[in-house]
């Protein structure tokens, strides 16, 4: 096993992936901007290495900086988390370039997946049914781009090639709107991505956002670790996140896991990794693939009993899948809440001091977070200060035993998100299960809160 592991991100899956490798007996590396010195996992760190100042330009994206402090420690991998260059072809070739491991996918991998029209391409091939659309990025002339809308069928969505986190994407309802929003959209991806091709999808109008988590190793295995319903969303950025998917027959499951288990085979996938599909009327619509560890993993780990962070490393490491598909069980339901520094209904960031911190306990709960007391929050990052995971029997239980948990966790001196958890742990939709992903835009903005 590696005796050195670099973790080149920050906030909770920094701790996180630190605990995995100490679980491990790996020694780690800390890279960290100035804004994060005091970090609790900078502490914990076997070493660690200032790499620039708070802006992540200069910092978590300063490729030879991380590429400098893995030489200097003489760390043997690097893993990227979540965020920031983990899914950067560039950045995992430098990293294996330079000599070390990247732990997860191979770049041309990466780019792949990265890019939504070959990931499409890759799929059908594959066999993974995907959304309705344009056959690869839609051509220059606008006679054939309306011909193409024509066929789809109104309303389409058109989405950038190399697009994410929900930027440049525009909904298109009549034809005579959408060659405005086509050059609209192709001068976002190019400012945003460095790539304005864009492509088109029907517009599915009330799905559901469920994902299928898969793990594969450089020796032609891979399997599936079930699914995970994340269609409680703001702004296409997640906010609940549960495994397995309320009202979801199983052999659905089984049928389009086994599909994203093959697709991992014939594209040679390594490590961890995401497909997501929207859900609609029983059928699955692939839209894109996630490269790397996802901020929702726990909820599959609490379910199948899979470390998955430690199955990168084992993986990346050159080791075999130590499952088979047959060894993988789901027993009972897991809810996360993400915990942000923001205000509950208007969202505005509240980065600051914490006070006060105290999280929450008891049978079935985990937190995931790198705060503590007297931490300050720094401005410059996301929001997210921890993750809550509730785990139960049932769905019920584990709604119960969340609602229990938010009311103990207290963090005081900034403001955070927990009211608006609390809110929709006992929203009757939500109890139910199977909200579509316009269901909490639409719930705040019937009851008059503020956007941002």
């Amino acid at each position: 096993m590696f005796d050195k592991i670099l973790i080149a991100n920050r906030g909770e899956i920094a701790l996180r992936i630190q605990r995995a490798c100490r679980e491990l007996g790996i020694k780690t590396v800390v890279v960290h901007s100035e804004a994060d010195s005091e970090a609790k996992y900078v502490k914990l760190a076997d070493e660690s290495v200032c790499i620039g100042p708070a802006s992540s330009a200069l910092s978590y994206l300063n490729v030879p900086a991380i590429i400098s402090a893995a030489e200097v420690t003489d760390a043997q991998a690097i893993h990227p988390g979540y965020g920031f260059l983990s899914e950067n072809a560039d950045f995992a070739e430098r990293v294996e370039s330079s000599g070390f491991v990247f732990i997860g996918p191979r770049a041309e991998t990466i780019r792949l997946m990265g890019d939504k029209v070959s990931a499409k391409d890759a799929m059908k091939i594959a066999g993974v049914p995907c959304v309705p659309g344009s056959d690869g990025a839609l051509p220059e002339d606008p006679k054939e781009i309306i011909k193409i809308g024509r066929q789809v069928g109104y309303p389409v969505i058109i989405k950038a090639a190399g697009g994410g986190g929900g930027r440049g994407m525009r909904v298109v309802h009549t034809e005579a709107a959408l060659l405005n929003a086509v050059q609209m959209t192709r001068q976002e991806a190019g400012s945003f991505f460095g790539n304005p091709a864009v492509y088109m999808e029907k517009f599915l109008e009330n799905p559901r956002h469920i994902e299928i988590q898969v793990m594969a190793d450089q020796h032609g295995n891979a399997i599936y670790l079930g699914e995970r319903d994340c269609s409680m969303q703001r702004r296409h950025q997640k906010v609940i996140e549960e495994a397995p998917a309320p009202h979801v027959p199983a052999r659905m499951i089984t049928r389009i896991g086994e599909r994203c288990a093959e697709a991992c085979r014939k594209i040679g996938y390594r490590g961890a990794g995401t497909f997501e599909f929207l859900y609609e009327n029983g059928e699955f619509y692939f839209i894109e693939m996630n490269t790397r560890v996802q901020v929702e993993h726990p909820v599959t780990e609490a379910i199948t009993g899979v470390d998955i962070v430690q199955e990168q490393i084992r993986v990346a490491f050159g080791e075999k899948l130590r499952y088979k598909q047959r060894d993988i069980m789901f027993r009972g339901h897991a809810i996360e809440c993400r915990i942000n520094a923001e205000d509950p209904f208007t969202f505005v960031p509240s980065p600051g001091k914490i006070e006060f911190y105290h999280p929450p306990g008891g049978p079935g709960i985990r937190v995931d977070s790198h705060i503590y007391q007297g931490y300050r929050v720094p401005p410059h990052y996301d929001s997210m200060v921890a993750k809550v995971i509730a785990y139960g029997d049932t769905r019920d239980q584990a709604i119960r035993r969340m609602r229990i948990a938010l009311s103990e966790m207290s963090i005081q001196g900034i403001k955070t998100n927990i009211p608006l958890h609390q809110e929709l742990m006992m929203d009757a939709r939500f109890v139910e299960g199977g909200t579509s992903i316009h269901y909490l835009e639409q719930k705040l903005a019937d009851k008059g809160e503020v956007k941002h």
